[in-house]
């Protein structure tokens, strides 16, 4: 390290658990955060701050006010311009630290895509909102050998698991499914920025401890809840044996899986739809749903605004319909607008 170096992260590096070694460590890692909402962004500026030498930002939303009670990075002329998270998240890294190299993607990481975007780095971090990303991502871990941290938090409550494929178990030999039955949202359940904020930092000490090497790792769920101020640690057990995942079955059923399903955006009243498998020339459909409402757009998303919906198209295809969490009433408002 450059003597700028040391002075910079001089007080990380009197930690005892990082040390010299363990700062140039960090200096070297390459981590991929899938998601940059509100753990993503705080993961993305601790690693920022701390010194990581390459950054990948993977989100395919865009700003919006609701975002900015939890989500760090962003501010009101984000969400004013509307600005894809990705994108306003590397330019405000860049202020805090010119020497980490940022790479912002404004994409959704899908089965066809994953190993493309992930495979070059030393840690994955979730900062997802949904379980069918988090198999994906546990799927690609457990092929590519690469450690990740899941994460998750609705309310007061969160989770933080540590997975390091061949030193202890993957998420499905915790939980072999994802869960039955409608589950607990931001939508419903509000969430408060102290419990995203408390889930994001274990996430980032664990990526610190992993980087500087970790004698003994054994796996464990942690468990806090913020509001009640109960915080509970267990350990995850030995892999099992008989994982479809990292066990003899070796199924990788997310991983190889040949399209995604539509997904509720947590807190967004919105849905995700991947009903359209090509490209999407974004200024040829801007000029046709111009007499239909109000339209935005410009390289990165078209926003189209119609009474009770807003509806956004990304060049890959996507599109996120908001005014709606039923799945069914966003398809038919997409197949109305472009065609099935």
């Amino acid at each position: 390290m450059t003597a700028a170096e040391n002075e910079r992260y001089s007080r990380q590096i009197l930690f005892p658990g990082l040390g010299v070694e363990g700062q140039e460590r960090i200096g070297r890692a390459a981590i991929c955060i899938v998601g940059c909402g509100a753990l993503g962004s705080f993961q993305a500026e601790a690693l920022a701050r701390a010194g990581v030498g390459r950054l990948r930002l993977i989100d395919r939303d865009y700003v919006d006010y609701t975002n900015l009670q939890r989500q760090w990075l962003y501010d009101e002329s984000d969400a004013q311009n509307e600005s894809p998270k990705a994108v306003a998240a590397a330019r405000r890294l860049r202020q805090i630290n010119s020497h980490v190299l940022v790479e912002p993607l404004v994409k959704d990481m899908t089965p066809s895509n994953a190993e493309e975007l992930a495979s070059d780095f030393d840690i994955i971090l979730d900062g997802t909102d949904n379980f069918e990303t988090r198999y994906l991502i546990n799927d690609l871990s457990v092929k590519l050998k690469r450690p990740w941290v899941y994460g998750a938090a609705v309310g007061s409550y969160g989770v933080v698991m540590p997975i390091v494929p061949g030193r202890g178990p993957c998420l499905a030999c915790v939980y072999p499914e994802p869960p039955a039955g409608a589950q607990p949202t931001c939508d419903v359940n509000g969430v408060i920025a102290p419990v995203t904020a408390s889930v994001a930092a274990l996430q980032v000490a664990l990526v610190m401890r992993l980087l500087s090497g970790w004698e003994g790792f054994a796996s464990f769920i942690q468990t806090i809840d913020v509001w009640q101020g109960v915080n509970k640690r267990l350990s995850a057990g030995p892999p099992d044996p008989d994982c479809r995942v990292c066990g003899s079955a070796g199924e990788f059923r997310f991983l190889d899986g040949r399209k995604r399903t539509p997904v509720s955006l947590c807190g967004r009243n919105a849905v995700q739809l991947h009903e359209n498998a090509r490209p999407l020339d974004l200024w040829a459909l801007a000029a046709r749903l111009r007499p239909l409402g109000v339209v935005r757009v410009n390289e990165f998303a078209l926003r189209l605004s119609v009474p009770k919906y807003d509806v956004t198209f990304f060049p890959d295809g996507r599109a996120i319909v908001k005014g709606t969490t039923d799945v069914g009433v966003a398809r038919s408002v997409y197949a109305q607008l472009v065609g099935s």
